[in-house]
C-alpha cells in the first residue's frame, strides 16, 4: 500500500472540553485543513472527543467503538476523504472502566486498526495527581498497520516515555511512529520535543505527534506543540498555538537511505542487552 512517492501526513492540535459537538466540529475543521493541504492521513490527539475534569466525566460518556459516539467521529474520514488516526477514545470495557483506544480509520470510514494504550498515566506532576488506571484498563498488544504514508506504529501519550515499545514497533516494520497526546503543560515544556526527537533518532523513523493545547478546563492545561519529526531527528513541521494543523512529507525511500547509511539496527547487541 505505501507509495514510493513521498506522501503528506498531518498532525492536528485542538483544545477539547466536555462539549462533544464542539469537539466534533473542531476535528472536522482539522480534517478539512489537512485535506486541503494535500495530506492523505491526519493524526488527531488523545481525548479528541472529550476531555473532562476527572474519571467520572469520562465514564459518563464512554461507549464501545461500535456505538453512536465514535461513529460520529468515524464518519469524518469518509466525509473528508482522508485517513484519520483518532488518538485516544474511551472505549467501554465494563461499567466502571474503559480502554484508551487509538483507532485508525481509512478514507472510506472503515476501521483498519485499534491499539489500546499500554502504559497508564499514574503519576504526580507538580501539585496534581493523575491515576489513569483508576478507570482505564491497560492494553496488552502492540499494533503496526499499513497506511498510505507507510507502516504505522501506534502509541498514545505516556507511552512516549518507554523507548522499548518503540524499538519493538520498529522491529515489526514500523516506519512512522504515531504519538497522539494530551501532555501536561509542565511536562510538555521540559520533555515533549526531546522525547519525540529521541524516538525518531534512535529508531530512524518518522514521528507524528498530535496534541491537546491550552486550557481544557479549570484542572487541566495542555502543552500543544504538535509536530512531525523526520528520521534524522529534525522537526520538519510544528503547530502554532491554538487549533491548527501541521503537514510534512513522509519519504519512505529516504528513510531507508538513512537506515542503510547508519545501520544502527544491525549493530545492536541483543545477546548482551
Amino acid at each position: 500500500m505505501p507509495s514510493t512517492v513521498p506522501q503528506k501526513i498531518a498532525v492536528g492540535q485542538l483544545t477539547s472540553g466536555i462539549d462533544v459537538d464542539s469537539n466534533l466540529a473542531a476535528c472536522s475543521r482539522l480534517c478539512a485543513g489537512a485535506k486541503a493541504r494535500g495530506a492523505s492521513l491526519i493524526v488527531l490527539p488523545e481525548c479528541f472527543a472529550f476531555l473532562g475534569r476527572g474519571d467520572s466525566d469520562t465514564l459518563s460518556i464512554m461507549q464501545p467503538l461500535d456505538g453512536p459516539l465514535f461513529s460520529r467521529f468515524q464518519a469524518l474520514a469518509k466525509e473528508h476523504a482522508i485517513w484519520v488516526c483518532f488518538g485516544g477514545f474511551p472505549d467501554r470495557h465494563d461499567e466502571h472502566h474503559s480502554s484508551n483506544a487509538h483507532v485508525v480509520v481509512d478514507e472510506q470510514g472503515a476501521m483498519r486498526a485499534v491499539y489500546r494504550k499500554i502504559h497508564l498515566f499514574d503519576v504526580t506532576v507538580g501539585s496534581s495527581q493523575y491515576r489513569e488506571s483508576a478507570a482505564t484498563v491497560a492494553g496488552d498488544q502492540l499494533v503496526v498497520t499499513d497506511s498510505p504514508v507507510g507502516k504505522l506504529g501506534l502509541t498514545v501519550c505516556y507511552d512516549l516515555r518507554f523507548p522499548e515499545l518503540y524499538g519493538a514497533l520498529c522491529r515489526q516494520g514500523a516506519q512512522v511512529l504515531l504519538v497522539p497526546a494530551a501532555f501536561t503543560l509542565l511536562t510538555g515544556k521540559e520533555h515533549w520535543e526531546a522525547l519525540l526527537r529521541a524516538r525518531a533518532i534512535e529508531n530512524q523513523c518518522y514521528v507524528a505527534a498530535a496534541a491537546q493545547t491550552g486550557r481544557n478546563n479549570d484542572k487541566r492545561d495542555t502543552f500543544g506543540h504538535a509536530m512531525i519529526v523526520d528520521p534524522w531527528g529534525t522537526v520538519v513541521a510544528q503547530c502554532r498555538d491554538g487549533e491548527s494543523v501541521a503537514v510534512a512529507d513522509v519519504d519512505v525511500a529516504w528513510l531507508e537511505q538513512v537506515r542503510a547509511r547508519m545501520p544502527v539496527a544491525t549493530h545492536r547487541r541483543p545477546d548482551l542487552y
